[in-house]
This record gives C-alpha cells, sequence and structure tokens, in this order.
C-alpha cells in the first residue's frame, strides 16, 4: 500500500521538493518581514497557477506522447527552440548558483565552521558534489526516496514552526483573502509568487511521469491527484515560510537569514525550535538542490537530441547516462559555483524574478497547443475555464510588467513615488 501511495503522488512529491526551498525559504521570509502577511495571497495564487501549468503539461503529453518541450519546438519552430535555450541558460545559472548559495547559508547555520561567507562557499560546492554523487550513483529511484524524506521533515517542521509561533490569525486571513500589495512591495510580490512552487522545473515533471511509467491519457486523473497534493503541500510551506518571516522579524540579510530566524525562534520557543527549524530549513533547500540537478539535464538532454536529429522522439526517456545530461548536470554544479561571492539575498531575488517570467511563456504555450483539439483531442484540450485562467496568468503578469516599465502612470492604489523607489531599488 506504501510502495502503491507513493507511485501515485511520487512526481508531486518530486514538484513540490524541487520547487520548494530557496524560492520559498528564502523568499518567504525575506518577503514576511518586508511586507508582512498581507501578501499570502500571493502564495495560493501562485502555488494555484502552477498547479494549472502543471496539470495542462500533463494532460498535453499524455494525450500527445510527447513533452512539452518537444510539443512546442514542433508547433512553434526554431524560433521558439532557440530562444527557449538561451532562456534555459541564463535561469540554469541563476538558479544553481542561488541553490548553492542556499545550501551554504543554511548548513553554516547547522554548523558554523569559518564565518558566514566563508562557510556559504565551502558548504554550498560541498553540497553540489554530494548531490552529484547521489544523482550518478543511485539513479532515478535512489533520487526519489531521497526526495520524499527531504520533504516530509520540511514540511512538518517548517508548518509546525509557523503554527506554534501563534501568529495574529485574523491578520493571516485578511492576507490570504483580502488580496493587497503593500507600498514598495510589487517587486516582493512578484518574486513571491514566482519562487514559489518552481517554474522551468514545472517542465520537469513530464520527465518523471515518464520515469514511472505513466502514458497513455487514462493516467490523467492520477496526474491531478499526484500534482494536487504536492501543490497543496507547496502552498502551506509558502504560507508559513511568510508566517515566520513576519513574526521573527529577521533583522539580518544574507547569510545570517538561516540564523537570525533560528535564534529568534529559540528566543520564542526553546532550543528543540531551533534545531528542528535548522533540519526543516536543510531539507528543504538541499531537496531543491538535488531536484533542480537531477532534473533539468533532462531539458537540455532533450533539446539537444532534437537539434541533433530535427525531430522530437515521440515517448522516449530521456538517457541519463548519456554526455549531454551529464555534462549539463555537471555544468551546473561547477560554472555558477561564482555566484558564491555575490550577496545572498541579490542572487535570491534575481532568481526568483527570472523564473517568474516564465510563467507567461508557459502559459502562452498550453494556451495555444492545449487549445487545438487535432493536437490533443476534443476530450483533453483546454475547457473555457481553463483558457480564461491562463489569460488571466497571462495578463496579471504583463500588467506587473507594465507597472515596472511606467510607475509613474500606474492606475493602483499605491503612489507613484513607492512604485519609483521600488523600481529603483531593484525590487522587480
Amino acid at each position: 500500500m506504501k510502495k502503491r501511495l507513493l507511485t501515485i503522488i511520487g512526481p508531486g512529491i518530486l514538484v513540490a521538493a524541487t520547487g520548494v526551498g530557496a524560492g520559498d525559504l528564502a523568499t518567504g521570509a525575506f518577503t514576511g518581514s518586508k511586507l508582512g502577511v498581507a501578501v499570502l495571497w500571493a502564495v495560493l495564487l501562485g502555488a494555484g497557477l502552477k498547479f494549472l501549468l502543471n496539470e495542462g503539461l500533463a494532460r498535453w503529453q499524455l494525450a500527445t506522447g510527447t513533452t512539452l518541450l518537444e510539443g512546442s519546438v514542433a508547433n512553434f519552430g526554431r524560433p521558439v527552440q532557440m530562444l527557449f535555450l538561451a532562456y534555459l541558460l541564463v535561469w540554469s545559472f541563476l538558479v544553481s548558483g542561488a541553490l548553492m548559495s542556499a545550501c551554504g547559508v543554511t548548513y553554516h547555520a547547522i554548523a558554523p565552521f569559518l564565518g558566514p561567507e566563508t562557510d556559504k562557499i565551502i558548504y554550498g560546492l560541498m553540497h553540489s558534489a554530494l548531490a552529484v554523487l547521489l544523482i550518478r550513483l543511485g539513479g532515478y529511484r535512489l533520487f526519489e526516496k531521497v526526495m520524499s524524506v527531504c520533504i516530509a521533515v520540511m514540511f512538518v517542521v517548517v508548518v509546525a514552526t509557523a503554527v506554534a509561533l501563534q501568529p495574529a490569525w485574523g491578520e493571516v486571513a485578511r492576507g490570504i483573502f483580502r488580496p493587497t500589495i503593500p507600498p514598495k512591495g510589487i517587486g516582493w510580490t512578484v518574486a513571491l509568487m514566482g519562487g514559489v512552487g518552481g517554474t522551468v522545473t514545472v517542465l520537469c515533471y513530464g520527465y518523471w511521469i515518464r520515469e514511472e511509467g505513466r502514458s497513455g491519457a487514462e493516467d490523467l486523473a492520477v496526474c491531478r491527484i499526484d500534482l494536487a497534493v504536492g501543490y497543496a503541500m507547496t502552498a502551506l510551506f509558502g504560507l508559513a515560510m511568510v508566517i515566520i518571516g513576519t513574526t521573527i522579524e529577521p533583522g539580518g540579510k544574507g547569510t545570517t537569514l538561516i540564523v537570525n530566524l533560528a535564534d529568534r525562534l529559540e528566543s520564542v520557543l526553546g532550543p528543540v525550535a531551533r534545531w528542528a527549524f535548522l533540519v526543516g530549513a536543510y531539507g528543504a533547500v538541499f531537496s531543491s538542490l538535488l531536484g533542480v540537478w537531477q532534473s533539468v539535464p533532462y531539458l537540455f538532454a532533450d533539446f539537444w537530441g532534437m537539434a541533433r536529429s530535427g525531430r522530437s522522439d515521440a515517448g522516449r526517456r530521456v538517457d541519463t547516462k548519456s554526455w549531454p545530461y551529464q555534462i549539463y548536470m555537471l555544468a551546473l554544479a561547477t560554472v555558477p559555483a561564482v555566484l558564491l561571492w555575490i550577496g545572498f539575498e541579490k542572487v535570491q531575488k534575481y532568481y526568483a524574478v527570472i523564473g517568474a517570467m516564465f510563467i507567461p511563456m508557459l502559459a502562452v504555450a498550453l494556451l495555444v497547443l492545449n487549445g487545438r483539439s487535432k493536437l490533443v483531442g476534443r476530450d483533453y484540450r483546454n475547457s473555457w475555464f481553463t483558457a480564461l485562467l491562463l489569460i488571466g496568468a497571462i495578463v496579471f503578469f504583463l500588467f506587473m510588467l507594465w507597472l515596472k516599465v511606467f510607475p509613474a502612470e500606474a492606475a493602483v492604489d499605491i503612489p507613484a513615488d513607492c512604485l519609483q523607489n521600488a523600481v529603483s531599488e531593484g525590487h522587480f
């Protein structure tokens, strides 16, 4: 029974474990400390959007036998193929550096050695190497088991910590059900939505369900259950991190963030809470790093195969022993290490905002591809409600971009000078 349950929700757990990590932990805590619980709605909206997009991705793959990347290249042509490659390279560089930095910061809080900045570099490189070793030795099955343990630990610990802090639940409810954006909060709100539940990594779900043997439209119901569990856990974790950041009010930045949170938790809840939080935070960031190291090379290897053959081999599994997969994994684990010498907060922010840019691009692809009966079949094309939600996602992020470009003319309930400051200070 236990094995059967893991088979059903396994890929969804991987989505949650990979997407939850540096984005939710750091961005959630930073946003909570800066904006309070007023933007909790952004966590739920971000998780809901990721579920919508991943469900569409699964629907496309199970109906057509091709991944969304393969379908996009086949239907949109070479320009989209090259644009995606450029975006993937930039995103990979930023996200890998952010994850190594997050692992270094978190492990420094557990085992301080030579100081925060030096430990961030040493521990970041150490965890990058450990992830490569686990993936090369254990393959997909070991990866799945390690990730399941990590997300169980991080979910229970972080959510329990947020509840134990006893925040003002009335304010929490208002932050969830009455959407507002505090002054100077545009950038952090978008970053929060972008960080919740992953961005480019949602594409990797298609490769994970191939590993599980899901290949037909009859498996769509299982995928929906799987994704619902994964994104429910993602949303709860994101809410908990914003609440923790708000309640504890971390005074430090960057490499001292995790230590600050843990120390303040100890002053409020005692030493057990401090160590429990550190273990949960470590599970979050390392599982995210491990997930990216294992999954993102699928995308490059798939892209490389299509570029070489000029076509998509529908339904084929990516060979994780192939040199495109192995080289890209090693590149992820080494080249972005230069970002370890850059401020932790800046790296986390830029990676989250760059990731958020991917959402409208993915929404456009799903709106077009899943909207055509001749491609997915009448039973699996977008419903009018799904199409409306996808359009809403596109409009929302284009509106946020407009606020950045034309802040003085923005017709919102935030003073224009606040919007200008948000842009000039790099908060978007």
